[in-house]
């Protein structure tokens, strides 16, 4: 590192730091924004080998000058000011960088105007560092298509074993980026498990919103009744502090409308460690059936740890929707909707500008473009577009029924709990059609390395008391370690 102040900072453990002692060090002088934005590109160009950052702002540095300067006139804009923050590569900024969903045919696209989410981090005084690579079109492009793969950006790596623990999807390069130390924070998105995935696969926090608590605006999208942003951070309180930032309505996206918990303020759920009165259930055996033994064990530990803080720990609930015959007809329906919607205003410099163009042209292009094909474009353009079919409709219904009043809401309710526990992402796909939040904390590791999630579920707009419950676990076991990693060639 060529500037021995940049060095120091390292040295005296910044980049665990979290958003509020590196705000006391700003507001004091002893670091400014410009510091921490050199510091991280530093860190990309010589440990990003894991492939997780695919785009840098060419205007951070300035941008983190101007807001020293703004710190030193009039203050800090908010608990965000200067923080440098990654976004992941489908999310929309109105400036020099691109927004691909990592796809080559979009490889020239710049949008027109911030996402919803990029205005507000930026009125928060945020310096938005970069763009990350993710799983191409949030891997709803193809069948067996590997986490964090994609044609514009290759493949992402786990920090933790590259090569050799899968990196999680599709927000798979803000996972390992943050992971890894490249930034304070990042955003993800999820339909359905792309923000819980790559938080447990890469030992970070990863909170995944009800439907409507941050807006869609500007995000290349899957589907509309469960998209959403969300934040991916190394700690709880970090995390709390970004979704306080980013949960306003937006006339834009219906969605935020339904938010009855205007101008929440999260970091006030942040207490202390004691979960009296708090009471959990632990899904049922078919949400452990993908862990070993090992693995099994690190849940009875967190298990153990929560009845240690206090809560009431029920085990083996049964959500009585676990076992239905789900299809992802919503997904694939709605799917050719919404991306031909955001397709119409992507402009000239973008060679398609509807589903069925983007296939003829990864058709064209079948090295660069199909090295795992593309089944599941294929079959959304098989759709009308119009959302008229029965079976969408008819689906969607049955989404709705399964996952919330007879999904998520009857297991709260039937055993009044105020929070369901799943290890890693394992149960993310009913509150994902519910369009209900969870919460990933770091589990603690395998004896090989292989990080572990612990995920909590609740009701609609019930993230407060996720961030409670996510804090004290986060607080009482502290399991995150920083990876190991290699210098980039």
């Amino acid at each position: 590192m060529h500037n021995p102040r940049l060095a120091s900072f390292a040295a005296e453990n910044l980049l665990e730091a979290n958003i509020e002692s590196l705000q006391q060090a700003m507001d004091t002088g002893t670091i400014t924004s410009k510091d921490l934005t050199l510091m991280y590109l530093h860190r990309i160009a010589t440990y990003d080998s894991i492939n997780s950052v695919l785009e840098i702002n060419p205007d951070a540095v300035q941008i983190a000058e101007s807001l020293d300067l703004e710190r030193k006139q009039k203050g800090a804009r908010s608990s965000l000011h200067g923080i440098p923050i990654l976004l992941k590569d489908n999310i929309d900024t109105g400036d020099k960088m691109h927004t691909s969903a990592g796809s080559l045919a979009l490889e020239n696209h710049v949008a027109v105007e911030d996402s919803f989410v990029a205005k507000q981090l930026r009125e928060a005084g945020a310096v938005i560092l970069g763009k990350t690579n993710m799983t191409e079109w949030a891997n709803f492009m193809t069948d067996n298509m590997p986490s964090g793969y994609s044609s514009r950006g290759g493949q992402v790596l786990n920090p933790y074993g590259p090569g050799k623990f899968d990196v999680g999807g599709s927000s798979s390069g803000s996972g390992a980026a943050i992971a890894a130390n490249f930034a304070v924070a990042a955003i993800g998105t999820e339909t359905s498990g792309s923000i819980l995935s790559p938080a447990s696969s890469n030992s970070i926090v990863g909170i995944k919103p009800t439907v409507g608590l941050i807006s869609r605006t500007g995000i290349i999208p899957i589907s509309h009744s469960q998209d959403t942003a969300g934040p991916m951070t190394r700690t709880v309180k970090d995390a709390a502090i970004l979704l306080s930032v980013l949960s306003k309505k937006d006339e834009r996206d219906p969605a935020t409308l339904t938010n009855p918990y205007q101008h929440i303020i999260y970091t006030d759920y942040i207490k202390d460690t004691d979960l009296t009165g708090i009471t959990i259930g632990v899904a049922s055996e078919p949400f452990f059936a993908y862990l070993n033994e090992e693995e099994r064990e690190l849940v009875k530990d967190a298990i153990t740890k929560l009845k240690e803080l206090g809560a009431t720990v029920i085990d083996s609930i049964d959500i009585p929707s676990a076992m239905e015959n789900w299809d992802y007809n919503t997904l694939i329906y709605e799917f050719k909707t919404d991306l031909n919607a955001y397709l119409q205003n992507t402009g000239v410099n973008v060679p398609v500008s509807n589903l069925k163009e983007l296939i003829d042209f990864n058709l064209e292009n079948p090295s660069k473009m199909l090295a795992y094909g593309q089944t599941l474009l294929t079959k959304c353009e098989e759709t009308s577009g119009t959302l008229t079919e029965a079976a969408y409709i008819l689906s969607r219904e049955k989404d709705i029924y399964f996952s919330q009043e007879q999904g998520i809401d009857a297991a709260l309710q039937n055993n009044s709990l105020d929070a369901i526990l799943f290890p890693n992402n394992f149960g993310a796909a009913i509150p994902a059609k519910a369009g209900y939040p969870s919460i990933t904390v770091p589990g603690g590791y395998t004896s090989e390395g292989k990080p572990l999630g612990v995920t909590f579920t609740a009701g609609a707009f019930e993230e407060g008391k996720l961030i409670q419950i996510g804090y004290a676990y986060e607080q009482a076991t502290q399991h995150r370690k920083v990876p190991e990693l290699t210098e980039a060639e």
